[in-house]
């Protein structure tokens, strides 16, 4: 059982070395990402070529459809993503701004959905991809309505500065979450990303927990967050009642 379970991690270990923006890697990045021995790594991409989880090219290695087909399989993330489509689709209509929703992952957020908007900057998100919470609109409104212990954890790891307006103090990030709860939206202007502003809403669950976050994001210098506001708040709202309808949750 030691043997087996030391294959999977080192098998997620070399897929978990690609990153945002790898097309694909060389057997020799790969292995000096992961720390990883040629032979042994050469081996098990030879396994996971053959279940068609990373693909093999003349130049190095891909990860495979196998694996994006896997990730459309799993069952929270789809049944979130299907109920959302319909509310996210008409913010979008209403905005033409770029939309988000995300949800919470230990001191991160994971984007679960985006449309991207035609005239707005090239935001640094992806489907999968993952930010920090702290500086995020999502982040920020996930983190307000989080249960107790999650804030402590995220100002524990770290509170990483990506701009020179990122909240890095806790009690100032403690401060602009219970303004987030006053107004049911949190803003983010340059906070992850210079030039970018953003708006965001809780999905809130029966128990009062955020389940995910709905947002859009624009220039900062054109983005008009307060105007923006309660359509973004209208609709997390509206898919809070969805979920609570057919049962489901994040």
């Amino acid at each position: 059982m030691d043997e087996a379970n030391s294959v999977v991690a080192r098998a997620m270990t070399l897929l978990t070395a690609f990153r945002p923006g790898d097309t694909e890697l060389t057997l020799a990045e790969l292995c000096r990402r992961t720390g990883m021995p040629k032979t042994t790594a050469h081996r098990l991409l030879g396994e996971l070529a053959q279940w068609q989880v990373v693909e093999r090219t003349a130049t190095g290695v891909r990860l495979g459809m196998r694996l994006f087909e896997l990730g459309q399989l799993a069952p929270l993330q789809r049944g979130l993503r299907e109920a959302a489509s319909p509310f996210l689709a008409d913010l979008f209509e209403a905005t033409h701004e770029t939309v988000h929703l995300a949800v919470l992952d230990g001191i991160e957020v994971v984007y679960v959905h985006k449309i991207a908007g035609r005239r707005g900057p090239a935001v640094p998100s992806r489907l999968g991809g993952r930010m920090p919470a702290h500086c995020t609109g999502v982040g920020k409104a996930l983190l307000a309505y989080a249960p107790p212990g999650r804030l402590a954890a995220v100002v524990a790891a770290g509170l990483e500065r990506r701009t020179p307006r990122t909240i890095i103090a806790a009690g100032l990030l403690d401060a602009e979450l219970a303004r987030i709860r006053e107004r049911g939206v949190a803003v983010e202007h340059e906070e992850s990303t210079v030039g970018i502003a953003c708006v965001a809403a809780p999905v809130l669950g029966a128990d009062g927990h955020a389940q995910a976050a709905v947002s859009i994001t624009g220039w900062a210098n054109r983005l008009d967050t307060a105007r923006f506001a309660p359509a973004v708040r209208t609709a997390a709202l509206g898919l809070a009642r969805a979920l609570r309808a057919t049962g489901r949750t994040a």
